[in-house]
């Protein structure tokens, strides 16, 4: 196998789009919540990105063939259908009293968040990078 082609090529490259889409919409989600947190009433929001993506990977994975003379399923991984989403947690718990909204839990979620976000970068200017050395478009 081509390491070129694994580390770079479609679901790795579509992957390293989406998920550098769900660290920005991540970020602006966070930003939103940390801006309310004295709003009375106001319900956090999460982005749901990586379960979808595990689910995504365990259907690839069940549908791979387990022995040479059986019949593949067809089933491959449907990146297509991964995206990240925002949704209201289901939280009773009340952390900042008047919400619940935790300053120091998004302080750590953004901080996370943009540690991801610079890998990512890094990844996709490295490919921009090893394109150009090697002649490719892209």
């Amino acid at each position: 196998m081509d390491i070129r082609k694994f580390l770079f090529g479609g679901d790795t490259r579509q992957l390293m789009y989406k998920s550098l889409d769900a660290t920005a919409l991540r970020s602006r989600v966070i930003a939103e919540n940390l801006a309310n947190v004295e709003t009375p009433g106001y319900q956090r929001k999460e982005v749901n990105f990586e379960e979808q993506l595990q689910n995504a990977v365990k259907m690839k994975l069940a549908a791979q063939q387990t022995q040479p003379g059986h019949m593949p399923s067809g089933k491959g991984l449907d990146l297509a259908k991964v995206q990240a989403f925002v949704f209201e947690p289901k939280d009773p718990t009340l952390p900042g009293e008047i919400n619940n909204v935790d300053v120091d839990m998004e302080g750590s979620k953004m901080a996370e968040n943009q540690i991801l976000y610079t890998y990512l970068t890094k990844w996709v200017g490295f490919e921009k990078y090893n394109n150009a050395i090697a002649g490719r478009p892209g």
